[in-house]
């Protein structure tokens, strides 16, 4: 087996364009918003983009994906490939040469055995990895000199650069991390809230759900980035507020994900302070359905893990639920522009935009003739239906967010149009997102029937995405609450064509197979699509440098930006 094109999308092997500025701190602070704060700056124990952004000033991967989705050597001499001998002619290895030099940020030597110890660290059997697929189908990974890593699969691995590739699947220190290990992983306060990186700052202070200060790394491998000198990062708060700050008052020079309706946005750049700036990769916002039975009745080592759901199971109710929601109004009331209908779960690349299913029409009247049809009606006359004497009742959840309050209230409407009763509830953005495995409030606890978020991928091949949805991924009290599988969906036909994913390297064939994994997952009703998101930030006039990427974190290449002159 050869593989006959590198990756899906460009590789970009060239350095980056130089930036407009000639020496290390030169243009003072920096003040950036996310309304959305982290909780951790160790994107292992949490499954949130907060945290993977924060951290992603200070922890690096061996390399990234720039604003096209190329791959772009990070920690790395080289992108790997067949001809260069970087991957093995049978596609199980891939080796990685590392840049001469670099340091961490307390002036030791990065080396081969901090890669080897991230894999260590995120696979131990009795931790939580919040990004294990990130690695999945590795059987090991060898040290032969300190600049020199090879990764060996278990099979055939057309893709190998999931494993340390982009801002979700970092390197960090073996010196800092190697008491972490396990179940100790989540007790490591200090570790978790000032890990020590390759990145352009360094941590001084970090208070979660808050705020983070960082100075410039002065032992950052560039001795002239990153221009500014301190990084004033504020969480909390709301969109509004966050694009506000930006493009209103001009407090801050940058502001992420302002999931603001378009003509406030619009109203605020007027002011003249500032610019929207947005890009489209693969993110969606969805409704997942819990396949469990979230009932605070049951215990915790039952409740949304092992009781099946009483009726979100049932096809003729997901489907129902899917065709009563308008999702032309949606984008157009939530995202103007920066939105689009999308049934899919990956909605990006094209090639892997699956056209099996409609969505763009609502249907109320055939919502409604189909559960009829299915025998899922109403028989005490109260307006809601039953399943089996159950009635449909269920809670909504999501995060505090003015426009996800918009999309809950118009989707309980809808659903009550066809005998759903909805209770609505939406819960602080650092704390859904935050993956604290005691707190009952995180997405993946799930301890509620439906939840609604966007989430995606960095890079443009979905195999590890997909993953996400194997048997083994579901968080549970033996992960830590940690995994990737939301919904709890399993089954072993979806497993079995993910492994053949994994194994394929012609792209027409794994843009087929992702199709196919796309449509068994919305079929299966793990989720409903609701909106493919563009990413919408806000910059300030006065920075410039970014590069808005949706195929990586959006501080991916934040060493670059500087005051514009």
């Amino acid at each position: 087996m050869k593989l006959k094109t590198l990756m899906l999308g460009a590789v970009a092997s060239m350095a980056l364009a130089p930036a407009a500025f000639a020496e290390r701190g030169s243009d003072g602070e920096i003040n950036i918003i996310y309304w959305q704060a982290p909780s951790t700056l160790n994107i292992y124990l949490s499954g949130g983009n907060k945290e993977s952004e924060a951290a992603s000033m200070v922890i690096e991967p061996l390399v990234r994906f720039d604003e096209t989705g190329a791959i772009v050597p990070w920690l790395v001499k080289e992108i790997p490939t067949v001809a260069n001998g970087g991957i093995s002619e049978d596609l199980t290895s891939v080796t990685w040469k590392l840049k001469e030099g670099v340091k961490w940020s307390d002036g030791t030597a990065f080396t081969s055995a901090d890669v080897k110890f991230t894999y260590d660290y995120c696979s131990h059997p009795e931790g939580g990895c919040a990004q294990l697929t990130k690695f999945e189908g590795i059987s090991s990974v060898e040290t032969p000199d300190p600049q020199t890593v090879v990764v060996t699969f278990e099979k055939p691995t057309p893709y190998p650069f999931t494993a340390f590739g982009g801002g979700e699947s970092p390197v960090i220190q073996k010196a800092q991390f190697e008491a972490c290990m396990g179940a100790a992983a989540p007790t490591c306060t200090e570790q978790n809230f000032y890990p020590i990186g390759t990145g352009p700052f360094v941590v001084d202070d970090f208070r979660p759900n808050d705020v983070i200060t960082l100075s410039a790394n002065p032992n950052y491998r560039d001795p002239n980035k990153p221009a500014f000198a301190k990084v004033n990062f504020k969480g909390g708060g709301d969109a509004a507020s966050a694009a506000r700050a930006v493009l209103q008052t001009g407090e801050f020079d940058y502001a992420w994900n302002t999931q603001v309706a378009p003509e406030v946005l619009a109203k605020m750049e007027s002011a003249g302070n500032g610019t929207v700036i947005s890009s489209f990769g693969p993110s969606v916002e969805r409704i997942m359905l819990n396949m469990t039975n979230p009932d605070p009745a049951l215990g915790p080592d039952e409740r949304a893990v092992i009781k099946p759901h009483p009726f979100l199971q049932d096809e003729a109710i997901y489907k129902a639920m899917s065709m009563a929601v308008d999702r032309v109004l949606l984008a157009e009331i939530g995202y103007g522009a920066g939105g689009k209908v999308t049934c899919n779960w990956i909605p990006a690349p094209l090639e892997y935009n699956s056209d099996t299913f409609s969505c763009d029409v609502q249907d109320i009247a055939g919502a409604n003739a189909m559960l009829d049809a299915a025998g899922v009606v109403d028989t005490d006359g109260d307006g809601v239906r039953e399943k089996d004497g159950v009635p449909l009742s269920i809670l909504y959840q999501t995060s505090t967010n003015a426009i996800r309050q918009d999309y809950q209230a118009l989707i309980k409407d809808w659903w009550g149009e066809i005998g759903i009763e909805v209770e609505l509830r939406n819960l602080d953005a650092s704390v859904f997102f935050g993956g604290d495995a005691g707190s009952p409030d995180t997405f993946q606890k799930f301890y509620a029937d439906v939840e609604m978020y966007t989430n995606t991928f960095a890079g443009t091949d979905p195999q590890a995405y997909l993953a996400n949805l194997l048997c083994d991924k579901a968080p549970s009290p033996e992960s830590q609450w940690q995994g990737e599988n939301i919904s709890r969906f399993c089954s072993e036909e979806y497993d079995a064509l993910w492994t053949k994913l994994s194994e394929t390297s012609d792209l027409a064939e794994r843009a087929r197979i992702g199709q196919m994994l796309n449509d068994m997952a919305i079929s299966a009703g793990v989720m409903i699509p609701l909106t493919h998101r563009g990413d919408i930030s806000a910059k300030s006039n006065s920075l410039a440098g970014t590069r808005m990427n949706s195929w990586d974190v959006e501080l991916w290449n934040i060493a670059d930006w500087h005051r514009a002159k």
